[in-house]
């Protein structure tokens, strides 16, 4: 067992010390009340801390006190609502504090020291991303089948506004997440092994190739791309993208020298997706076909 010995001198000055609670706050709001005789030795007669017992409380109380930061995304009239900076425990200086604590009975809380996370996008380079169109895509759906705009929306949603740096490769299973009930998806029309089922998130895979499309288009470096086992309709042959969350998935890389901006809408019957850039990306353009919504028969949109 490892056993800290620092402060063991204290304990002369505060005898009955480590048989108090001491108070762990954030902002002022109590986080957890701590028995000092939880995070001592279990050796008899020697009451001090012990680091493995401190390193679980650590882990306790770091998800507890970190917030997420927010990165600066732009609303559906293009305005640029900015960023969020985050935070988390500053663990060095929360151990200082600690240790300077534990024995200290005219002291019962600890103020949780923390340091700030800052986003990956903040309003600045949001302004400079979205500068030039590069590309952009669109795909037609039947809004008659609620629940599968309903999914169709929800995927939109989770993919707009993600900026892709240089030489990172984005992932839709990994932006959008698991399709469950919980999080809002219903059970919609899906193909599995060549044939209709209904399946929670059924829909979701008309955004995935809407995404291929424009992806292919802007000449992005496409890193994995599967089919689907039954023609779709809403995409040339050939030209879909199928997603699951225990199965296929769409990568593709950002093989420029950019970051890249993806937005993404589900409005009226129409999933579009455009890619934005800064003014200084140089890049190649693919031509790629397109299904016409007059073009459309009535299965490829249900």
């Amino acid at each position: 067992m490892k056993l800290t010995w620092m402060l063991g001198l204290m304990l002369v000055a505060h005898p009955t010390a480590v048989s108090d609670h001491l108070l762990l706050t954030d902002d002022n709001k109590p986080i957890t009340t701590i028995n000092r005789a939880d995070i001592q030795s279990d050796i008899p007669g020697v009451p001090l801390i012990d680091d493995d017992k401190y390193d679980m409380l650590l882990k306790k109380i770091q998800p507890i006190v970190y917030k997420p930061p927010v990165n600066a995304k732009l609303d559906r009239a293009g305005n640029i609502i900015s960023e969020q900076p985050g935070s988390q425990l500053n663990s060095v200086l929360f151990k200082e504090e600690f240790y300077r604590t534990f024995y200290n009975h005219s002291q019962p809380s600890i103020k949780i020291p923390k340091v700030a996370i800052y986003p990956k996008v903040d309003s600045e380079l949001l302004a400079s991303v979205r500068s030039k169109q590069i590309s952009h895509y669109y795909t037609y759906f039947n809004t008659h089948n609620k629940n599968r705009s309903h999914n169709i929306s929800l995927a939109t949603e989770a993919i707009n506004n993600q900026v892709i740096f240089p030489g990172e490769t984005f992932s839709f299973n990994r932006t959008v997440g698991q399709r469950t009930k919980e999080k809002g998806y219903l059970p919609a029309k899906i193909i599995v092994r060549g044939e209709f089922s209904e399946g929670i998130g059924g829909g979701i895979c008309q955004v995935s190739s809407t995404l291929f499309n424009a992806v292919d288009r802007a000449g992005l470096e496409v890193t994995q791309r599967f089919s689907h086992s039954k023609t779709v309709h809403y995409v040339p042959p050939g030209r879909d993208a199928t997603v699951s969350w225990y199965g296929p998935d769409f990568n593709f890389r950002n093989n420029y020298d950019q970051p890249l901006l993806i937005r993404a809408y589900a409005k009226g019957s129409t999933v579009s997706i455009i890619l934005f850039s800064t003014n200084d990306l140089r890049y190649e353009p693919k031509s790629v076909p397109s299904i016409q919504k007059e073009d459309l028969v009535p299965s490829a949109v249900d």
